[in-house]
């Protein structure tokens, strides 16, 4: 067995399992944040009227909350929000609730790894798309939806059926012009953004081997884009050392076995890749960088959960130190804590020197561009694939961003 297909069958306390077997698996940690959340208690007030209560959460000490998408509060309906799902915690005793304004707090798949909230080896959901960043630490790391973390927060558990796994080889030296968004870019450019729909993407090779673990949670972040069930990269050295600056609590890492299988094996060569840029609107439309030469510039934005790392930082800094910008330039560290490290080592600095605005970490601005995005094509009628005007109704898009252009337009109450 593979890495996580080991994790599965832990977890559901099976010898062995394989591709296509459907199992309940005990989850050992859950998120929820301040979008997912609210939807969370909706689907636990709903069956209340169908008789079926919440009594308790199966393991309080094991669940977590993070404000990071609508805060500060910019109107009545997220700040009752945030209101309602604090005196929900409260009443069920959740104790890790990283609220915005009281200390440490960020994007919630930054404070997963950066707060070592998460473990190798573990099996890890959150109710965010996104979630499956943290398996760059050796976790079986899955997103899910409002019921199903409903019914996970209940019961401790959940059913999954066993995904095929694609193993993506890194070989080679990295140059110091590349980085892992380079690398996850070039990939999803090749096999789509359906191109791992439920399927394992784990990463491997030597040049994985060398990565740090920010870079290592940049390829696991963006598996979400090629429509994959998790990403995953087997825990070794620099996963233990990276936990150990973190935490002293125990974990048992799980490797795949000699005889693993894989349903597809691609091998990239680091050392011939050049930087790749994401066209708009997809992050499989990329070109290498020199292609772009000439393209005007409106905005620069280095944030996000896969953007504002203080290996992120140390990177913009690199290139902003002793310049000043010539478009709006927005910083924004993922996390307080990296927020604090940047402030000490100098960077924060480099930036406002340069110009740059440096604000408050969160993830709003990137669901805020998507709206602005979806937006500015409904009016023009410039619609992906050629739908019209007339067809935007019934149009669906990628899941994941059709979810958030539906939850912003609610939240605006945009006609």
């Amino acid at each position: 067995m593979n890495i996580t297909e080991k994790i599965i069958a832990r977890a559901s306390k099976r010898n062995s399992v394989s591709p296509g077997d459907v199992v309940f698996a005990d989850v050992d940690k859950l998120m929820i944040h301040d979008v997912s959340g609210p939807g969370v208690i909706k689907v636990f007030e709903e069956w209340s009227k169908k008789g079926i209560q919440l009594e308790n959460v199966w393991d309080p000490d094991r669940v977590w909350i993070s404000e990071d998408h609508f805060v500060p509060s910019a109107d009545r309906i997220s700040a009752e929000n945030i209101t309602k799902l604090t005196r929900w915690a409260e009443k069920y005793g959740i104790k890790k609730h990283f609220k915005y304004g009281l200390g440490q707090y960020g994007i919630c798949h930054t404070l997963s790894h950066e707060e070592a909230l998460v473990l190798p080896g573990e099996f890890y959901v959150g109710g965010d798309s996104h979630t499956n960043t943290t398996g760059a630490l050796g976790a079986l790391a899955v997103g899910l939806g409002h019921t199903d973390i409903a019914y996970a927060m209940m019961h401790g558990r959940i059913w999954l059926k066993v995904p095929d796994t694609i193993l993506f080889n890194l070989i080679g030296s990295i140059p110091e012009h590349i980085m892992a968004k380079d690398i996850i870019l070039k990939i999803i450019s090749d096999i789509g953004t359906d191109g791992a729909n439920y399927k394992a993407m784990e990463f491997g090779g030597n040049a994985v081997s060398k990565m740090s673990m920010e870079e290592r949670l940049t390829l696991t972040n963006m598996t979400t884009e090629a429509g994959a069930k998790n990403g995953i990269i087997e825990p070794d050295s620099i996963t233990d050392d990276y936990i150990r600056q973190r935490t002293s609590e125990p974990y048992k890492p799980i490797v795949g076995d000699d005889d693993r299988h894989y349903v597809d094996e691609y091998t990239y060569e680091i050392d011939k890749l050049e930087p790749i840029v994401a066209k708009p609107y997809s992050p499989q439309n990329a070109a290498v960088a020199r292609e772009l030469q000439g393209v005007e510039i409106n905005k620069a934005y280095i944030g996000s959960c896969t953007g504002a790392k203080l290996q992120d930082l140390r990177s913009a800094a690199q290139i902003l130190r002793g310049k000043k910008v010539k478009i709006r330039t927005e910083v924004l560290p993922a996390a307080q804590s990296i927020y604090m490290k940047a402030m000490k080592e100098g960077l924060i600095d480099i930036f406002m020197q340069a110009g740059a605005v440096v604000g408050l970490q969160h993830a709003v601005p990137v669901v805020a561009h998507i709206w602005v995005y979806w937006e500015k094509m409904r009016s023009a009628s410039v619609l992906p694939t050629g739908i019209s005007q007339e067809g935007w109704g019934t149009w669906n898009p990628k899941p994941t961003w059709h979810r958030l252009w539906l939850l912003l337009r609610r939240q605006s109450k945009v006609k």
